[in-house]
């Protein structure tokens, strides 16, 4: 299993002025070396749970079991969650066809829906249009408070109770255990129906809870195989782990280098454009990880989610030709030689006589590496990722990588990548507007 990046494309000696210096990246690599040492020590004290995760097999058995039992008799599985409580599932679903355009229809076994954006027309007509007899939903919120989640299952348990169904026996909670003196409100909604509970790890947040059962739970319904998946994971950390390599030799540690790097050189736009469709909900996912994690007391940059081929044709003319204050990665995967085979004669009689005889993965291919070398000619710098195949255990890597190089860039500009204060505000407000009547 291999993820190989490359950083040579952003650097100032390769491409110009416009790169990020050498000298800057080195002394990003200086500070990442001792934030090594850090997530070693944070590891070893228990301080930083997710470092453990991806070696933990013993919520395995609850999963699965879970997963049988959503899937037994379902013709649908609802997941109500937003957020970290819904992109990381819904990355890993991906894999199975969940949200691949023209496919995810054809998708086999029970059909899969994530309402994680709260909308009334769409959340009404999905209550009026599926077969509530054999849907299973499962609510999802770490703290039990969230108030999206908390409207979701309340509307459910309407809908359920109206068509003479037992809540028990349709819905799932996945939330932390009940901590003394502090209300759990999903618990308090769902527990009196009989509703089975999932717990929470208590010291993984939302946003990096992808490798939790946040996110095992909507793979192990889909049937992957969520094993595989944090043996990506392990397999990223585990160099770091080892201790035995420099910062440089790490890939991980040259991401968060780069990146540190580019925010101190003022690249306030971070693009991400992956060449996959099942990597779609991936760029949606990092979004909020990067933009949630690091944007704090005036730092941070930007994050923009991209896909290819499609969006060279909606973005590319602004990143080529706009304003140059944007770092970009291409992620490509090994598509060359895949898909149908274009047929020698159309490919004449269409006036493309080099298209016969290739793939469709081979004009994919062929894009990524083009988008990729056609910014770095133009001065924009531009690292690249490329994944040897798209599965589980490459996918519990990418994310494990992009996790790890999130919480290293923010350690390097002294941010805590863990919280995030400012949005609290907009909460509170939210809340006090519903209750006094007052929305727009």
């Amino acid at each position: 299993m291999a993820l190989r990046q490359s950083i040579e494309q952003a650097m100032g000696n390769t491409m110009g002025g416009a790169g990020i210096p050498r000298t800057a990246i080195e002394a990003a690599l200086s500070v990442t070396e001792t934030e090594l040492q850090r997530l070693r020590d944070e590891e070893a004290s228990g301080k930083l749970a997710l470092l453990a995760l991806p070696d933990e097999t013993g919520d395995f058995e609850a999963i699965e079991k879970t997963a049988r039992a959503l899937r037994d008799g379902a013709s649908d599985v609802v997941f109500l969650g937003t957020g970290g409580s819904s992109l990381g599932g819904q990355t890993l679903a991906q894999l199975a066809d969940y949200m691949v355009p023209g496919l995810g229809r054809l998708a086999d076994g029970p059909r899969i829906h994530f309402f994680d954006n709260l909308d009334p027309a769409t959340f009404g007509r999905g209550l009026e249009a599926l077969p509530l007899a054999t849907t299973r939903f499962v609510a999802i919120s770490k703290s039990g408070s969230t108030g999206e989640t908390l409207m979701q299952t309340m509307a459910v348990m309407r809908a359920l109770s109206d068509a003479g169904l037992k809540i028990g026996e349709h819905v799932f909670g996945l939330s932390e255990p009940r901590k003394e003196n502090t209300r759990n409100a999903l618990r308090d909604l769902l527990e009196p129906e009989g509703a089975p509970f999932l717990e929470h790890h208590t010291g993984i947040g939302g946003r990096y809870s992808a490798l939790t059962n946040v996110g095992l739970l909507p793979a192990a319904v889909m049937g992957l195989d969520i094993a595989a998946i944090r043996r990506g994971a392990a397999s990223v950390y585990a160099p770091i782990r080892a201790g035995e390599l420099p910062a440089r030799d790490i890939p991980v540690a040259n991401g968060a280098a780069l990146m540190t790097a580019a925010a101190l050189e003022g690249k306030a736009v971070c693009v991400t454009m992956a060449y996959a469709d099942r990597l779609e909900r991936f760029t949606r996912w990092w979004v909020q990880l990067w933009a949630e994690s690091l944007g704090k007391d005036g730092k941070g940059s930007q994050p923009v989610a991209a896909i290819g081929p499609v969006d060279q044709h909606s973005q590319l003319q602004l990143y080529l030709a706009g304003p140059n204050d944007k770092i970009f990665t291409v992620i490509t995967t090994d598509c060359a030689g895949k898909g149908p085979k274009i047929d020698a004669a159309l490919a004449e009689k269409a006036g493309e006589p080099g298209f016969a005889g290739k793939t469709i993965g081979d004009l994919v291919a062929a894009q990524g590496r083009a988008t990729a070398d056609t910014l770095a000619h133009n001065h924009r710098p531009t690292r690249t990722i490329h994944v040897d195949r798209l599965d589980e255990e490459h996918l519990g890597a990418l994310m494990m990588h992009f996790m790890l190089e999130t919480i290293l860039t923010g350690y390097a500009l002294g941010i805590d990548p863990f919280d995030q204060p400012a949005v609290e505000e907009g909460k509170v407000l939210a809340k006090q507007y519903l209750v006094e009547g007052a929305g727009a």
